[in-house]
Order: structure tokens, then C-alpha cells, then sequence
């Protein structure tokens, strides 16, 4: 359902608004109206902290997940573990790739053996000068008897296809004129870059004790951003009044649930600087929307929020699209096995109590337990046929009529569930606009369930009521006046015909498609079952005959396949259902989104 709210105008001495918007965050209950907000320099600045945090807490998850994570000691308050985040984070960074790059020197030095830098220095100082180059191997035994002629030469090693030499020359001569490539002169041999990478690699290791402080302070510094996020919305909301009386007033609009009414009313008149005006939202209001859920429905607000809420003063359709979906998820799984595993998935976090999983859990439960009651309604476990399994007569005969009959099956629920969204359409309509609003669309479902019932029950033996009889004639009629001529009470009927002769058109075809858009519920679940028999027929026959080797191999390819089988299942069976609920339930339901959630106005940090 969707909380009633009070719409309340304040109107402030502009001096006083600052410690007026102080407590009205301490109570927390408000939402203030912040339309037309644009970001100034300062909140700019907070914005990009408040991503910061983001990337910081995500940081921390990733090293929390690394098994050679230690953990350390918290600091004093979130802002200093903050503070030393940022410099272990960009030091750490810097660290990382001077080791990489001093590595990847190291190797390169050692190419060169272990000789001396500064004996090097000091024959070029004499006027002996050494000249480094490397070049492939073939190419070396090729040229070095040439180069040798005119120039000392020395192979300092080989090393995978590549020779690495030296070439000596005096100061003053020309540079040897030698085909190959040449290396700089390097001024460390490889115990120095080892060492030097030893120092790297010590202070890497201080920061990473940085870094786990900063790990083991993540409540803190998760607290330190809800502290810039109540900066934020006081800085956002105290720019958002309009002013009046050159300034001097300042006009703000809130909204706050009335089940929070006697506090909110007692704070303002309390506060001297203020006057109020408290009234009910309207359908013109841009009222922000509070859902409240009981048991059953409340995890499947999970679903709706993938689309939109509900617009204020309509109707929340959580509860109505909740054993529908539950079905469809149920129809695409189609088998028992499966849904046991996801119950299973469902309690085993729900007993964890996962941070955020709550809600989720609950779901994935409901949604597990659907899928056990349709799994045992056409007799499927594991891609195991019950009918197989000698099963009463009875059950055996339901199981083989259910099964025949499944593609009707999933007809009738489409069927069913736009007969029942369109009943829903006339209730919403007339909460939110009046009964003669909804004129048309109850015409429209007179006109259906009538034909409905007149093709249906002759079927069953009921003769008297068919497309001929007077009274299906006569309720056709009522529902074509309502439809043609009373669909909008506010336009002449003339023009009223017109139009629903158009929305007869629109309906009539849009109904076609609705209607078998439910097909995809009986091609999902047939894909499924296939495959999870595939899966078991390619465990029997590929395993080996021998003992313990036939078992082990067996149920390496039963997870395997099955494993991958619940997987894509589960995406179809989340998706399809989801679209059913958004397009072809919501529009036929009428639903309008609303363009806010409530957002009270109050503090996050509870860290003083």
C-alpha cells in the first residue's frame, strides 16, 4: 500500500533558517521539495568525495576477499581514516608500478652479469670506453668475426636466442660500427636494482599496513560519507526556498507520512520563526510515495523497483502482481528439484542474515517454494518424470492432463491476469478520479468477460448462455454503451464514439498480443525440462561401467549440467515474469509511476 502523506507549506524569517533546517534533519521525517537544484562549486566538490567513499568501500571489498589480508587497528574517526586512505591508496599505486618497472629493470641488469658500475665510471674517466649492445644469436655468430677485426669485443651472455656483448673503444674515436642493438650504459648492476627494489617493496609494506587500518575503519569512514551526504542535503535544501518579501521569507514545501503527523505538527509549533500550512496532497501534487508492504508482499517491492512506484493516490499493485509472478516464475522453472534448490539458496542467506540480503532472501524463498508446487503439478525433479516412477493412478492421470493441456495452461493465465488487472483498472480509476471515469474501461471488461463466458460455458454444458443468447446479447450492449459513449464524461458522446471505436480497435488487437505474450511461460519451462533430460541422459551414458569411477563421473556431469541448466533457468524464469508484470499487467492495470520516492530530509552519520 502506499502511506498517506500530509503536505505541509513553511514559511521562515530567512535568519533563521539555517538552525530551523538543523532540527528539521535532527527529526528526520520530512521530505523537502528540492526542485530546479544545481550543484554549486563546494557541492560539487562533496559530490566527488561522496563517489570517493564509494570507490573506497568497494577497495576495502576486494582486499577483504584477498586470503593474505591481515586486518589492523581502526583509527580514531572516519575523517582520519579517510585522510590516510587517499595518501595509501595513491602511494600504494605509485609503489606497485615502480616495483613492476624496477622488476622488469632488474631482469634486464642481469643480462650483464655482476660487475662493478663505478669501475665502468672510472675507465671512462681513464678514456676507455665500453659500448653495450645485444642483438639475436645467429646474427652475432655472424658478425662478430667482423666486428672483431676492428674493435675489442666480449659476449657477456645468451639468453633466449638473444646475445648480450660489449665493445670497446678509447675516447676520441668514432663510435663502433656495429649492426646491432644498442643499450644504454647502465648505472646499476642487478644487486643494486634488487636492492633498490628490497626499499620499494619495505615501504610498499608500511602502506599495506596503512591500507589495513584504513580496512578495519571502513564503518567509520562509510559513517565520514554519510556525514558529507547530510552536508549535501542541508546545502541542497536550504538553496531550494523561494523567496518572498525581498528575500526576507523564505517558502519551502515538504512532505512527511501521517502516521508521523503529532510529531512533525508539535516541532512546528514550536518553532516561533515559522508558520505552516498542513493539508492533503492532491492527484496535481508531485507527492513523493512511501510504500508499505506486510509479509508476503513486502520482498516483491524488490521487483516492482526494477519499473517505477506508483504515482500517490493511485493504487500500489505490489500485492496483486506478487502471486502472479510467483506462478510464472514457478511455470518457467517447472521443476521441483530446481525450486528446492533455490528455497534452499533463499534460507541458507536469509539463516546468514547477509548484509542487505534480507528482503532478497525472502524472495528467492517464495519464489523457490512456487517453483517446488509447479514442479510437483506436471511432475518434474531434476528432469526426472514422476510418471515414471510408478506414482498413483490418480496423480499419474493428473500429471499426463496437465502436461497435455500446458500450453493452454499458460493462455489461461495470461487471460485470467489481464481480466484481473483490468478490474483493478476500474478500482484505481475510481480512487483516484471517480466511478464515471472508468466507464470505459469497465465497459470494455463487460464486453470481455462476457464473450469469455459465452464461449466457455457451452463447453461445459451450460446451453443458455451463448453469443446468441438475450442475455449475453444484453450485457454486450450495456458494455458497448459504456465503451462508445459514456468513456469520457467530460466530452460530447459524439466524440466519445469516435474515440471508442479507436480504442476498440487499440484493444481488441492489443488484447491478441497480450494474451500471447503468455505463450513464452509454456516455451520456457519445455526448454528447461529438455535440457535438464539431456543433462541426465548424457550422465548415463558417458560415465564407465566401473564401480565408484561410473558414480563419481555421473555426478560430476549432473552438477555440471544442472548446475548451468538452474543458472539459465533462473535468468528466464526473473526476467520473463518481470516483463509480463511491467508491460502487459501494469498497462491493462493502468498504472501511473510517480517521479519521486519519499526521501525524508534527516542525518546518516551517527558517528559524533
Amino acid at each position: 500500500m502506499i502511506v498517506k502523506m500530509n503536505k505541509y507549506t513553511l514559511v521562515l524569517y530567512h535568519k533563521a533558517q539555517e538552525e530551523f533546517l538543523s532540527r528539521l534533519q535532527e527529526l528526520g521525517v520530512v521530505d523537502i521539495t528540492t526542485g530546479g537544484w544545481e550543484p554549486n562549486e563546494r557541492e560539487r566538490e562533496v559530490l566527488g568525495e561522496i563517489e570517493a567513499h564509494k570507490a573506497a568501500g568497494e577497495e576495502f571489498s576486494a582486499l577483504k576477499k584477498n586470503p593474505l589480508y591481515a586486518g589492523g587497528q581502526p583509527f580514531a574517526s572516519g575523517e582520519e581514516a579517510y585522510e590516510n586512505y587517499k595518501r595509501a591508496s595513491s602511494r600504494i599505486e605509485s609503489l606497485t608500478a615502480q616495483i613492476a618497472k624496477a622488476e622488469k629493470e632488474a631482469e634486464e641488469l642481469s643480462m650483464w652479469g655482476d660487475f662493478c658500475p663505478e669501475t665502468v665510471a672510472r675507465l671512462e674517466q681513464e678514456g676507455i670506453l665500453l659500448h653495450f649492445y645485444s642483438c639475436y644469436s645467429n646474427e652475432y655468430a655472424q658478425g662478430v668475426k667482423e666486428w672483431s677485426e676492428n674493435y675489442t669485443v666480449e659476449p657477456i651472455t645468451e639468453h633466449n636466442g638473444t646475445t648480450y656483448f660489449v665493445a670497446v673503444s678509447r675516447k676520441g674515436e668514432p663510435m663502433p660500427q656495429i649492426d646491432a642493438q644498442i643499450v644504454r650504459t647502465p648505472i646499476l648492476n642487478a644487486e643494486g636494482k634488487r636492492k633498490e627494489i628490497a626499499a620499494l617493496e619495505a615501504e610498499l609494506a608500511e602502506w599495506n599496513g596503512v591500507m589495513a587500518r584504513c580496512v578495519a575503519s571502513e564503518e567509520l569512514i562509510a559513517d565520514h560519507a554519510n556525514g558529507l551526504k547530510d552536508e549535501l542535503q542541508f546545502s541542497q535544501v536550504s538553496r531550494s526556498g523561494e523567496g518572498e518579501a525581498d528575500g526576507k521569507l523564505i517558502v519551502l514545501q515538504g512532505w512527511a507520512p501521517e502516521a508521523n503527523a503529532a510529531e512533525v505538527d508539535a516541532m512546528l509549533d514550536g518553532e516561533g520563526d515559522v508558520l505552516y500550512v498542513k493539508e492533503k496532497p492532491t492527484m496535481e501534487d508531485d507527492t513523493p510515495v512511501k510504500l508499505k508492504n506486510g509479509w508476503f508482499a513486502k520482498p516483491f517491492e524488490f521487483i516492482g523497483d526494477f519499473y517505477a512506484v506508483p504515482k500517490y493516490g493511485t493504487m500500489d499493485l505490489t500485492k496483486y502482481f506478487a502471486p502472479f509472478y510467483m506462478l510464472f516464475f514457478g511455470f518457467c522453472i517447472g521443476d521441483a528439484g530446481y525450486g528446492a534448490t533455490f528455497f534452499l539458496i533463499g534460507l541458507f542467506m536469509y539463516l546468514k542474515k547477509m548484509k542487505g540480503m534480507g528482503l532478497i532472501s525472502q524472495l528467492v524463498m517464495w519464489l523457490g517454494a512456487a517453483s517446488v508446487l509447479f514442479g510437483l503439478c506436471v511432475g518434474n525433479v531434476y528432469g526426472v518424470s514422476l510418471r515414471e516412477l510408478g506414482v498413483p493412478e490418480w496423480y499419474h492421470n493428473a500429471l499426463q492432463t496437465i502436461n497435455d493441456q500446458l500450453f493452454y495452461i499458460a493462455l489461461g493465465c495470461g487471460i485470467v491476469q489481464i481480466i484481473f488487472a483490468l478490474i483493478l483498472n476500474v478500482i484505481n480509476t475510481t480512487i483516484a478520479y471517480g466511478f464515471k471515469y472508468s466507464f470505459g474501461t469497465l465497459g470494455w471488461l463487460i464486453i470481455l468477460v462476457d464473450c469469455l463466458l459465452a464461449f466457455l460455458l457451452p463447453m461445459v454444458g451450460v446451453e443458455s448462455f451463448s453469443f446468441s443468447s438475450p442475455v449475453c446479447l444484453g450485457i454486450l450492449g450495456v458494455g458497448a454503451v459504456l465503451m462508445l459513449l459514456l468513456n469520457n464524461p467530460n466530452r460530447n458522446p459524439l466524440v466519445n464514439f469516435g474515440s471508442g471505436l479507436w480504442d476498440t480497435y487499440n484493444n481488441l488487437t492489443g488484447l491478441l498480443g497480450d494474451v500471447l505474450s503468455y505463450v513464452r511461460l509454456f516455451a520456457i519451462s519445455l526448454s528447461g525440462g529438455a535440457l535438464a533430460v539431456v543433462f541426465n541422459d548424457l550422465a548415463g551414458s558417458l560415465a564407465p561401467d566401473t564401480p565408484g569411477l561410473r558414480q563419481l563421473v555421473m555426478f560430476l556431469i549432473l552438477a555440471f549440467g544442472h548446475g548451468i541448466n538452474i543458472f539459465m533457468s533462473a535468468i528466464g524464469a526473473f526476467v520473463h515474469p518481470m516483463r509480463l508484470t511491467f508491460i502487459e499487467f501494469y498497462k491493462n492495470a493502468g498504472f501511473e509511476a510517480a517521479t519521486r520516492v519519499y526521501t525524508p530530509f534527516k542525518k546518516l552519520k551517527t558517528n559524533k
